[in-house]
């Protein structure tokens, strides 16, 4: 294991690639901001500028008070066309949108993300690039050899990380390309939200490949679902660079129904987790096998990601 704060110039520097769903290709991700994460992440320099200033919350109040000013709006058309949107997906008119954060967790339209009517079906909480795994305790290495993720320090919870250590993991990143609100991935009844503080280092595969127990130590929510069909669910947001906040639009024990939103990143990428205990969801074929090759699934939410 590399120790914390070891820098991997060439690490940082290889390109992104995901396996589309939809396409069947394999594809480039198209990076937001690249040529600043990149230097963040895979310079001496940049690394002194992530300590010192971007990892902490008043680094990304301050951008995010930049998205909700009204002079933002301007952003939203030249985003939409340099990421070739799809605005017929977007519930209310592009015009309508009077801030970037306005449009970055815009609704869409129920027919733009239909969910698998199947009663088994365990659906992906949110748009986004998905890695998935079977059993907890054998990944080692998700973005970088030999290192792993420890569930203690993930869930704050040594009863929690004992009960899930072999079950199963699904991890869902969203670019700020993507569909910002994430929902349930199944249905029954969650409890109140569970915050724990940390920092907000980035989520991207970029910082991902210099240390994955980013995942561990960001600013963190935690739900628990109780599920007719799989057991006690666990759901996690992580916050990251330019995201401090998760806004949960759900009611705590108030029965949901898969599918149904769960809550909004505001801007920035972000990622989302589930834990499911172990033997209770069988993982789709296709999810399978691209972590297994160590490569992200793009899906979209509302799409089969297993079976109970």
């Amino acid at each position: 294991m590399r120790p914390a704060g070891f820098l991997d110039h060439r690490v940082s520097a290889l390109p992104l690639y995901y396996f589309n769903r939809y396409s069947q290709r394999v594809e480039t991700e198209q990076i937001y901001g690249e040529r600043w994460l990149r230097w963040i992440y895979g310079s001496p320099l940049g690394r002194v500028a992530l300590y010192a200033l971007v990892k902490r919350s008043a680094f990304s109040r301050w951008y995010g008070w930049r998205m909700d000013s009204p002079a933002s709006r301007k952003r939203v058309a030249p985003f939409i066309r340099n990421y070739a949107l799809d605005s017929s997906e977007f519930l209310e008119p592009v015009d309508s949108f009077q801030t970037f954060n306005e449009f970055f967790y815009r609704r869409l339209k129920p027919s733009a993300r239909p969910i698998d009517p199947r009663p088994e079906a365990v659906v992906f909480p949110a748009d986004g690039r998905h890695l998935g795994f079977a059993d907890v305790s054998l990944i080692s290495g998700i973005f970088v050899k030999g290192e792993t993720l420890s569930l203690t320090d993930l869930l704050q919870d040594t009863e929690l990380a004992t009960d899930y250590r072999r079950g199963t993991m699904i991890i869902s990143r969203l670019c700020p390309v993507d569909y910002h609100r994430y929902h349930f991935p199944v249905s029954g009844v969650p409890k109140a939200v569970r915050r724990i503080e940390g920092p907000l280092f980035s989520v991207n595969p970029i910082a991902l490949r210099q240390d994955i127990r980013i995942l561990a130590r960001n600013r963190r929510w935690i739900t628990v679902i109780d599920s007719p069909t799989a057991g006690r669910v666990l759901m996690l947001e992580v916050g990251a660079t330019n995201v401090g906040s998760a806004v949960s639009t759900f009611n705590a024990g108030r029965a949901v129904v898969r599918g149904d939103e769960k809550g909004y990143f505001r801007f920035g990428g972000s990622l989302t987790l589930c834990l499911f205990l172990p033997g209770r969801v069988q993982l789709s074929e296709d999810l399978r096998v691209q972590t297994g090759q160590g490569r992200e699934l793009y899906a979209r939410m509302g799409d089969s990601c297993g079976l109970t």
